[in-house]
């Protein structure tokens, strides 16, 4: 296992940035009268989940880390909502590198919320991140 320096050398939260970066791309052609509806709360959600990922492990807490984790996964669930309910209206193309993404992340987070569960209170959350391939 990689040597957890900060939360940049996280998976999730990479793999989060990778899914920010794709729902900002996605989101481009949503009709205008979505502007600030629908596209702005689906590139909200995106920037909250590695942003909370982020924030967590940069509190050096572990239950701290482990509520932030929860706040990501709530976000990322609420964003693959907001991404199906805009490609069931077609303001959105369908997206398999997208969809995807929100899969992959939303096992990484489980696993990682699971694994900082089992670990001691006063454990770091630099020993605890896993990867999940």
């Amino acid at each position: 296992m990689a040597t957890i320096r900060n939360f940049r050398d996280l998976v999730a939260w990479q793999k989060g940035m990778k899914l920010a970066r794709a729902v900002y791309r996605a989101s481009e052609t949503m009709p205008k009268t979505e502007l600030f509806g629908l596209r702005i709360q689906m590139r909200r959600s995106a920037v909250s989940v590695p942003s909370n990922i982020a924030e967590g492990y940069g509190r050096q807490s572990r239950s701290d880390y482990l509520r932030h984790l929860r706040i990501a996964r709530g976000s990322l669930a609420e964003l693959a909502t907001q991404y199906e309910l805009a490609a069931d209206m077609r303001m959105i193309d369908e997206d398999p590198e997208l969809t995807l993404l929100l899969a992959e992340e939303d096992r990484i987070l489980q696993a990682l919320i699971r694994s900082l569960e089992k670990t001691p209170a006063q454990a770091h959350p630099k020993a605890d991140d896993i990867v999940v391939g």
